[in-house]
C-alpha cells in the first residue's frame, strides 16, 4: 500500500520555523507562547495505521499542511475491495459536504467581483423561488441559504437527494421547497440543511450567467490547480483512479452504488457532488491557510473573514466539552468554527453512504489535515480527527492515541443501551398480503417527492418510488404495523407505513423511521401521501 512521506529533516526545520511563529502570535494575543509538536510522519503513520487496522477500512487516504508546505501524505488500502487496485494521492473520493465550502467561496468569489451581494433577496435572483411562508420567501437572503436557520427540520427535502441515482432535477428541488413546512422561524436556530446549498448553487448559476459546474470550475479547480477535481457529469474510464463506496456486510466491506461508464451530472452537486483527490484537496487546505499576498489575491480578506465568521451558533455536545474543552460553535458560510483546547478551529466533514472525510484546519498555527474514507467509517472518522487534532496540539507524548478514543467511543455507545430498547423489534416480520391492505393499495402522491405506487406483486405488496428507484421494497406486517423493507441493502432506513385521512377525508400515507435514530436525511416526515388512483396493470408499471 502507497505512501508518500516528506524527509525528517524537512519536517524538523519546517517545525521550528513554524514554533517561532506561533509563539510570536501568541505573544501578540496575550497568550502563552508554547513548541507545537513537530510533524513526525512517523506518529502519524501509526495513528493511521491503528484507525485502519481497528475499523477495518477498505481504503483512505491523509494528508498535511504545515506552513504552506505539504508535510505528509498517507494513503492505505484499495479503490475497490479485492480488486488490488491501490488508493493513491490522486485517487478521486466523494467529498461530499466539504462541496458547501467550495459552493461559498464561488459566491464569495462572485461578491468580490460585484456580480451579487450576501444580503441580497434570493428571488432577486431566482424569481420562482419559494418557501412555504411567502415572508420567508420575500426576506431569505443569500446568506440565509448557507448557515442552516432557515426554519426547516434537519435534512428536509433530502430523499429528493438521496439515495442516488434518482430522477429529481435542481428544478425539482427548489420547487419542492414550497410543499415542505417549516419547524421553526427564519434565522430562530439551528438545523442542518442541504436543499438550500442546492438553491444556492442556482443562485450563483443564475448571477453570473453560467452553470453552477463551470462556476466551480472556474472560481476553485482552475486558480488552485486541483486538476484531478470533478464536478458535474464526466467519463469514468477517462478519468479513472476512482474510490468507490463500501459498506461492511457479513464482516466485510463489500463495494455498493458503484460508478457506471458516465458519471451523472447530480442534483446535489452544490450540496456534496463534487469529488477529489489527496492531493487536490490538500491544495484547498492551502489556499485556505495562506493569506493574501501581492498582487490579485484568490479571495479577498473581507470574504475570507466572512466565510469564517460565526453566524448561526451550534449546540455543543457533551462530548465536545468533554474531549476538546469547547465553549463556542456556530456555523460560517460553509464552515463549522470552534474552539479546541483554546486553539481556534475552522473545519467541516463530509458524509455519503459509504463515504467519510474530514478537513480540519487551525488558522494561528498555519496547520490544516484532510482525510478521505470510501468504506462506512462514523467512528472511524471522528477517532482519527480526535487523534491528529490532539496530536499536533498537545505537547510531545501527551496526545491520546486510537485506542483512547475508541475506547471512549464504545463506553458512549454502552452508556446509550438503553436507548436500543426504543428501537422496536421487528422479527416477527412477514410479507404483507393484498387482501390485508385492502383499499390501501393505490397509486399515492406526496407534493414534493411525486408518486408512489403501493400495489400488488403476486401475492405480496410492494412500495416503489417513481423517481428514486433504489427506494424500491416490499411491504411487511408486523403485528397491526406496516412497514417497508427495502431491496437495496445500503438503504438502511426502513419507514414505519401509517393510513388515515386528510382534513377533506381522502386517504392518507404517512412514513415515519423505525430506528428513531436513523439519519435525518431519510425525511420520511416530512412526507404526506394521498391516495390519488388505483394501481394500473403490471405492465404499466
Amino acid at each position: 500500500m502507497p505512501r508518500m512521506i516528506v524527509a525528517r529533516s524537512a519536517l524538523a526545520s519546517l517545525a521550528l520555523a513554524l514554533s517561532v511563529a506561533i509563539g510570536c502570535a501568541c505573544a501578540a494575543q496575550g497568550g502563552v507562547p508554547r513548541t507545537p509538536t513537530p510533524v513526525e510522519a512517523a506518529a502519524i503513520d501509526r495513528v493511521v495505521d491503528d484507525v485502519v487496522r481497528h475499523y477495518q477500512l477498505p481504503g483512505i487516504a491523509v494528508g498535511v499542511v504545515v506552513g504552506g508546505d505539504v508535510v505528509y501524505r498517507g494513503t492505505r488500502g484499495e479503490l475497490a475491495a479485492g480488486r488490488g487496485q491501490p488508493v493513491d494521492a490522486d485517487t478521486l473520493f466523494k467529498v461530499a459536504s466539504l462541496t458547501k465550502a467550495m459552493t461559498t467561496a464561488v459566491l464569495a468569489r462572485l461578491v468580490d467581483a460585484g456580480t451579487l451581494d450576501w444580503h441580497d433577496p434570493v428571488i432577486g435572483h431566482l424569481p420562482h423561488f419559494r418557501m412555504h411562508d411567502p415572508w420567508v420567501t420575500r426576506h431569505m437572503q443569500v446568506r440565509d441559504l448557507l448557515i442552516h436557520n432557515s426554519g426547516l427540520g434537519a435534512g428536509a427535502g433530502d430523499l429528493m437527494l438521496w439515495p442516488e441515482p434518482n430522477a429529481f432535477t435542481r428544478d425539482d428541488i427548489v420547487a419542492g421547497l414550497a410543499h415542505l413546512k417549516p419547524l421553526h422561524g427564519l434565522r430562530e436556530r439551528y438545523a442542518y440543511d442541504n436543499l438550500l446549498y442546492v438553491v444556492a448553487g442556482e443562485v450563483a448559476a443564475a448571477a453570473a450567467g453560467k452553470p453552477y459546474a463551470q462556476l466551480v470550475r472556474e472560481h476553485v479547480f482552475q486558480p488552485l490547480d486541483m486538476g484531478r477535481c470533478q464536478v458535474g457529469s464526466w467519463s469514468r474510464d477517462a478519468v479513472g483512479n476512482i474510490a468507490q463506496p463500501h459498506m461492511r456486510q457479513d464482516g466485510r466491506n463489500v463495494a455498493i452504488r458503484t460508478d457506471g461508464a458516465q458519471v451523472p451530472d447530480v442534483p446535489s452537486m452544490a450540496a456534496g457532488g463534487v469529488r477529489c483527490s489527496l492531493d487536490d484537496m490538500l491544495k484547498w487546505v492551502r489556499a485556505w491557510l495562506q493569506e493574501p499576498g501581492i498582487g490579485q489575491p484568490w479571495l479577498s480578506q473581507a470574504q475570507r473573514t466572512a466565510l469564517w465568521t460565526l453566524h448561526t451558533p451550534m449546540p455543543i455536545s457533551q462530548r465536545m466539552r468533554d474531549w476538546d474543552g469547547t465553549r463556542m460553535y456556530g456555523y460560517g458560510y460553509g464552515w463549522r468554527v470552534s474552539d479546541v483546547e483554546g486553539h481556534w478551529k475552522v473545519a467541516h466533514t463530509g458524509t455519503l453512504m459509504g463515504m467519510y472525510a474530514s478537513l480540519v484546519l487551525l488558522p494561528d498555527q498555519d496547520l490544516g489535515f484532510v482525510f478521505l474514507i470510501n468504506g462506512e467509517a462514523e467512528q472511524a472518522r471522528t477517532v482519527l480527527e480526535q487523534a491528529l487534532l490532539k496530536h499536533f496540539i498537545r505537547p510531545p507524548g501527551e496526545a491520546p492515541g486510537v485506542a483512547h478514543y475508541a475506547a471512549l467511543l464504545d463506553q458512549d455507545r454502552q452508556s446509550k443501551s438503553g436507548a436500543a430498547a426504543r428501537v422496536p423489534d421487528t422479527s416477527s416480520r412477514r410479507p404483507a398480503k393484498v387482501d390485508a391492505l385492502e383499499a390501501r393499495v393505490g397509486l399515492w402522491r406526496d407534493p414534493w417527492f411525486g408518486d408512489v405506487e403501493l400495489c400488488a406483486d403476486g401475492t405480496d405488496v410492494r412500495f416503489r418510488a417513481r423517481r428514486s428507484p433504489h427506494l424500491d421494497g416490499r411491504v411487511m406486517q408486523v403485528g397491526q404495523r406496516w412497514l417497508v423493507d427495502w431491496d437495496e441493502a445500503s438503504v438502511d432506513a426502513e419507514p414505519w407505513l401509517a393510513f388515515d385521512e386528510d382534513a377533506s377525508g381522502r386517504p392518507r400515507m404517512r412514513l415515519s423511521h423505525v430506528d428513531p435514530s436513523a439519519d435525518f436525511s431519510y425525511d420520511y416526515a416530512d412526507l404526506d401521501f394521498t391516495r390519488v388512483g388505483d394501481c394500473g396493470p403490471r405492465d404499466a408499471r
